[in-house]
C-alpha cells in the first residue's frame, strides 16, 4: 500500500466520518455501474489481478456487449502468470441484481460522446467560448451534469435499495456535480468522488524535488494540504519527506520555469494533455496558494487564460481538447484515451498486466484493516473546508482506516480565492437543486452564475443554453423542457 509521508501541519482528523461494512479480502463482490467502460475497466481489471483481494466483479450496463466483452477480458487477465488475486467477472443489464448484496460499488459512466460530449465543445465555441474541456464546468460541463444527474439519483436509489452499507466510488465527471447527486438522493450513502488529479500534481512535485533537491522522490514520499472543489484544488503546504517544498514552489514561481510561454506552432503536436503548470504559477503569484489539478481544468474555473481563443490559450501551454479527439473516444482502436481490449484478446497488441497507477485498491486495502492511508476525496462538507457551505461537495484529504473514511480538516482560503470557490458552488449546488423536479428554468439560473457564461449577454446565454437543449434533447427527458420559459424565449429552440 501507498503510504503518504506524513500529514500536513494544517490537517486534523475532522470529527465526522463515514463508517460501513469492513471488507473480507478473502471475498468481496465489486458492483461497476458501467461495466462497458473503455478505460476505467481495463484499468481496474489490472489492478485487482494484482491485487490482495478475491472476489466477484458484476460488470452492469445497458450496452451489455460492452460489459460482456470487458468480462471475458478480465477472465481471461486471471489466466495471465503474473495474476496474484482470483476474481470472477460477469455482465448483466439488470441494475438491481449487479448491486444485490454489493460490498463495493463502483460508478463510472458515460453517453455516446458524439451525440454529447461533441456539443459541450463545439457549440459553446461559437458564442466565443473556447473551453478547454468542457467536462466538468462551464457551459458543457453543466449540461454533462443535467444529462447525468437523473441517472445518479436512480443509481442512488437502486443503492439504498440493494446495498445500503456498501462503499461507493464515483469516477464519473463532473465529479462534484454527480457526488452531490447521490447525496442529495440517499444522504446515508457511504459515498465518494475519486479523481487522480491531486495525484498528478504530487507527482509533478516529486519530479520537482527530485531535480532540484536531489532527493529521488515519487508520489508516496510527498504530501499536501489540499482543499477546493474537483478540477479547482489548491495547496498552502507541501513536503517530501519531511521537507518543506514551499520555499522551492516560490522560487520556480517566480523564476525561469514559472515565466514560460508557448505558440499554438509549439503545441501543434502535443498531446491535449501536456501540462507546464503556467497557469498554476500565474494563480501562485497572484494569490499565494498553488492550484493542484492539471491546467487544462484549471483554466475553466478560473476563466481568464480562456479569454482571446486559441492563442492566449495556448501561450500558457493549454491545448484544448477538441470535438474530434471527444468523438473518437467511443471507438477504442481509434482513441489516444481509452484501451481496445479486443486487440489484447486476440493478440494483435502485446498484452503486459501493470497497475495503473491509482489509489482504489489501497483505499479497500485500508478499509480491510490493511493499514492506515491517505488520499484526497470528494465528500459533502462538514466542516474539513472553512468558508464553504455544509453539504456542498468539496475536495480534501481523507485517512482511510478500517471500516472508516474521515475527511481531514484542512482550513479555509484567502477571500479572493474564497469568492472564486463560492461561485462555482452556487452553481453546483443550484443545478443539482433543479434537477430535483426537472426545473429546466431554474437550472438556466445556475448556467449563468458560471464564470464562461458570464461573458455574454443574457440573451446570447439564454441562446446557448437552448441550442445545448436542443442538441442534447435525447439525454435531458428527465427535465421539464416543454413548459420552460428559457426555452420558450430563445429562437434557437
Amino acid at each position: 500500500m501507498e503510504q503518504v509521508a506524513r500529514e500536513p501541519s494544517a490537517a486534523s482528523a475532522n470529527s465526522s466520518s463515514t463508517t460501513g461494512k469492513r471488507l473480507d479480502a478473502d471475498d468481496v463482490t465489486v458492483a461497476y455501474v458501467g461495466g462497458g467502460s473503455r478505460q476505467w475497466v481495463p484499468d481496474l481489471v489490472q489492478d485487482l489481478a494484482l491485487s490482495a483481494f478475491d472476489g466477484t466483479v458484476r460488470l452492469y450496463d445497458v450496452d451489455i456487449e460492452s460489459a460482456a466483452r470487458n468480462a471475458e477480458f478480465g477472465n481471461w487477465v486471471q489466466d495471465r502468470d503474473a495474476t496474484t488475486a482470483d476474481w470472477e467477472y460477469t455482465a448483466t443489464d439488470d441494475l438491481a441484481a449487479a448491486l444485490d448484496g454489493a460490498d463495493v460499488v463502483l460508478l463510472s459512466t458515460q453517453y455516446n460522446p458524439t451525440e454529447t460530449f461533441v456539443h459541450d465543445l463545439d457549440i459553446p465555441k461559437e458564442h466565443g467560448i473556447y473551453g478547454a474541456v468542457a467536462a466538468t464546468i462551464g457551459p458543457g460541463g453543466i449540461f454533462r451534469a443535467m444529462r447525468t444527474i437523473p441517472l445518479y439519483r436512480e443509481f442512488a436509489a437502486a443503492v439504498r435499495e440493494n446495498c445500503p452499507d456498501a462503499w461507493v466510488f464515483n469516477f464519473t465527471n463532473p465529479v462534484h456535480f454527480v457526488t452531490r447527486a447521490l447525496y442529495d438522493e440517499f444522504p446515508d450513502i457511504n459515498a465518494f468522488g475519486m479523481c487522480h488529479e491531486v495525484l498528478h500534481g504530487r507527482d509533478r512535485l516529486a519530479k520537482l524535488a527530485t531535480e532540484h533537491l536531489g532527493m529521488d522522490a515519487d508520489r508516496s514520499d510527498v504530501s499536501v494540504n489540499v482543499k477546493g472543489i474537483n478540477h479547482f484544488t489548491w495547496i498552502d503546504e507541501a513536503y517530501c519527506r519531511g521537507v518543506d517544498l514551499w520555499p522551492l514552489i516560490d522560487e520556480l514561481a517566480h523564476g525561469e520555469e514559472g515565466n514560460r510561454t508557448f505558440s499554438p506552432a509549439e503545441l501543434e503536436d502535443e498531446s491535449p494533455f501536456t501540462d507546464p503548470w503556467q497557469v498554476s504559477w500565474e494563480l501562485y503569484r497572484e494569490f499565494d496558494l498553488l492550484p493542484f489539478a492539471g491546467d487544462r481544468h484549471i483554466v475553466e474555473y478560473a476563466t481568464w487564460f480562456l479569454q482571446g481563443g486559441k492563442e492566449e490559450l495556448n501561450r500558457w501551454g493549454v491545448k484544448r481538447t477538441g470535438s474530434d479527439f471527444r468523438a473518437k473516444h467511443w471507438t477504442p482502436s481509434e482513441s489516444e484515451q481509452t484501451t481496445d481490449v479486443e486487440a489484447w484478446l486476440s493478440g494483435e497488441t502485446e498484452f503486459e498486466l501493470e497497475a495503473s497507477g491509482e489509489v482504489l485498491l489501497d483505499v479497500l486495502e485500508a478499509l480491510s484493516g490493511g493499514g492506515k492511508f491517505v488520499t484526497n476525496v470528494n465528500v459533502p462538507n462538514r466542516g474539513q473546508v472553512e468558508g464553504i457551505e455544509r453539504g456542498a461537495v468539496v475536495e480534501t484529504n481523507a485517512l482511510v482506516g478500517a471500516n472508516e473514511i474521515r475527511p481531514l480538516s484542512a482550513g479555509g482560503f484567502p477571500r479572493p480565492v474564497r469568492s472564486l470557490l463560492r461561485t462555482h458552488v452556487d452553481t453546483i449546488e443550484t443545478v443539482v437543486e433543479a434537477a430535483r423536479t426537472g426545473d429546466l428554468d431554474h437550472a438556466f439560473r445556475g448556467f449563468l452564475l458560471d464564470p464562461q457564461v458570464r461573458t455574454l449577454q443574457t440573451e446570447e446565454a439564454r441562446e446557448l443554453f437552448a441550442e445545448l437543449a436542443a442538441a442534447e434533447e435525447e439525454y435531458l427527458d428527465d427535465w421539464n423542457l416543454d413548459e420552460a420559459e428559457v426555452l420558450a424565449k430563445a429562437d434557437a429552440y
